[in-house]
């Protein structure tokens, strides 16, 4: 079973729960945002994907579900259990560890490029995708790389894309789950409807088609990889 945290209605799983679940998984859906609560036993979860939302990890006060949200990913990795964080649950995965979130160098919204570090190449998750990879961007906040972590992506807006902590417990601070459906809905909800914003909107669509193949093929290779991640950790972590 794959559990997914969602912090807000519109930012959820989409094409992670749509892959996992043509492979067999099923999948839990915790919303965070209406004060459902994590489960205390892990033993039937095989992954945990956190996803986004506007929230930043320091507003504790505001959010007190972030609190909890903490210490059930202090215990996901204690357990050695598989671990996607994607843009909120990248910095979230980074706070648990010991690294700081602050404000990144440059907000970024819209597609860009990252730059796949010597770490990064190496790694599981990102085998197949060359040197760079096309992602969708959505963040004004930026995580530090904890101590014992490892950078795996980068580009010259934001330093700090991807990390690795542990084994198995990844964070990707852009976007790889989303289609032109979340991209309009997003932007709705996040922009303002004037001339600028609705110009905005249609020039992040006409981007989506235009990066759509390659932007697929990323998604797909990441998908494929953090499912070997769930297999090796069945196969050599787990109690025979």
């Amino acid at each position: 079973m794959i559990l997914y945290i969602k912090h807000i209605d519109i930012e959820g799983p989409e094409t992670i729960q749509d892959f996992f679940e043509a492979h067999g998984f099923t999948s839990s859906i915790v919303e965070m945002g209406v004060n459902e609560k994590l489960p205390e036993n892990l033993k039937s979860i095989d992954a945990v994907v956190s996803m986004g939302g506007p929230m930043n990890v320091y507003e504790e006060d505001k959010y007190p579900f972030l609190k909890m949200e903490t210490e059930f990913i202090r215990a996901v990795l204690s357990n050695h259990i598989p671990f996607l964080g994607v843009c909120l649950g990248s910095q979230m995965l980074a706070k648990v560890a010991g690294g700081r979130v602050v404000k990144s160098p440059n907000e970024e919204i819209g597609f860009s490029t990252v730059q796949l570090t010597k770490e990064g190449k190496e790694d599981l998750l990102f085998q197949g995708l060359g040197d760079e990879l096309i992602v969708f961007q959505w963040h004004g906040d930026m995580f530090h790389i904890p101590s014992g972590g490892n950078l795996l992506a980068a580009s010259s807006a934001c330093p700090h894309q991807a990390i690795k902590v542990g084994c198995s417990a990844y964070g990707l601070q852009f976007h790889v789950e989303v289609t032109d459906r979340n991209i309009r809905e997003w932007s709705e909800s996040y922009y303002p409807n004037t001339k600028e914003g609705r110009l905005k909107i249609k020039s992040m669509l006409d981007d989506y088609k235009r990066n759509k193949k390659d932007f697929l093929k990323a998604q797909q290779t990441i998908y494929n990889n953090f499912l070997k991640v769930i297999t090796i950790r069945k196969q050599i972590l787990l109690p025979k």
